[in-house]
């Protein structure tokens, strides 16, 4: 699959959430595509480290701000990034991440809405909950315990979901929607509590690699650069004869607002990554078991025909090759 570029005008664009895992590596593609960009992030979860190197770049500001709060911008696009996206940092507080999902949605397609620009969601996968479908396609509406603790992310990206498409519909803002399934990569936190991330810091360490139930529930892993083509490649689509919003009188301005699942479609038992993070990071760390958390998924894995058919887009980087590059990355870290 060939990288695809956004737009040759260059846009100035808004990403909440930038100093985060994604939004840091979506920063910096969008400046090498040779746009501005403004990170806006309130460095909660999100590191100054991971935009050090952007920073007196030509094109790139950073503004320390909660998106819970009002802000007043002028850009050309959106991507809302905004949210603690591991279970440890987003049941840390999770009215907060009520708020983040609500009241920070709110802003943005607030904002969205005043200056005409092109809005993203960064959308999940959790909002499939424990899924009695599989693979999970857009059209499912999932199974979520609303009273869970997980449920402060899992129904909060849902209302999220709600108020974009509210917003294409009453105020004929120009949405997009991907539900975004597992990524990894280089600047994931190593303290998130994801299996990725946890594997690896444990394995590098030499401490026992631990896994929650059998190991047998699986997951699709998306590395961090496919992700990127994806999300880009969602918000630069528009169907022939789109208009500018203030020439459209319709909703679904750009013809295809989503949702789109983008994600791995192979699958991988928790089991089997956890022995091929042992294997490539050279460890002899001993695998053990714990207590399966409450309303962990039992299988996670997307159906990406829409992606496949309305972005030509499917993930590329192997799992050896990506698992790879991100115990690398964490190995420098360590030293």
């Amino acid at each position: 699959m060939h990288t695809y570029h956004t737009y040759t005008n260059p846009r100035r664009i808004l990403v909440t959430g930038g100093a985060g895992f994604i939004g840091s590596h979506l920063c910096e593609r969008l400046l090498s595509d040779g746009h501005e960009v403004v990170c806006l992030d309130n460095f909660f979860t999100g590191t100054r480290e991971n935009i050090a190197h952007l920073i007196g770049r030509p094109g790139f500001e950073v503004i320390r701000h909660d998106i819970t709060q009002p802000i007043l911008l002028e850009v050309d696009w959106i991507f809302n990034l905004a949210c603690p996206a591991s279970p440890i940092h987003y049941q840390y507080n999770p009215v907060k991440t009520i708020k983040v999902n609500v009241l920070g949605t709110l802003n943005v397609l607030g904002l969205a809405k005043r200056v005409r620009a092109r809005i993203f969601q960064a959308s999940t996968s959790e909002v499939y909950g424990d899924p009695e479908t599989h693979p999970q396609v857009e059209s499912y509406w999932g199974n979520v315990n609303p009273i869970g603790k997980r449920s402060c992310y899992d129904e909060g990206k849902r209302v999220a979901e709600t108020l974009f498409f509210d917003y294409m519909r009453q105020n004929k803002v120009d949405i997009k929607v991907a539900r975004i399934f597992n990524t990894y990569g280089p600047r994931m936190r190593a303290d998130d509590g994801r299996v990725v991330s946890n594997f690896i810091v444990q394995a590098l360490k030499g401490s026992p690699v631990t896994i929650y139930g059998d190991g047998s529930q699986t997951r699709s892993f998306t590395y961090v650069d496919d992700m990127l083509e994806g999300i880009i490649r969602m918000m630069d689509h528009q169907a022939e004869g789109w208009k500018r919003p203030e020439d459209y009188t319709e909703p679904m301005l750009s013809g295809f607002p989503g949702p789109v699942n983008l994600g791995n479609p192979r699958e991988s038992s928790i089991l089997d990554i956890a022995r091929t993070v042992i294997r490539l990071s050279g460890s002899s760390s001993p695998i053990v078991h714990r207590d399966l958390p409450e309303d962990d998924p039992k299988q996670r894995c997307p159906d990406i025909s829409l992606a496949r058919k309305t972005l030509e887009w499917e993930p590329t980087t192997g799992l050896t090759e990506g698992l790879t590059r991100t115990i690398e990355h964490f190995r420098k870290a360590a030293t």
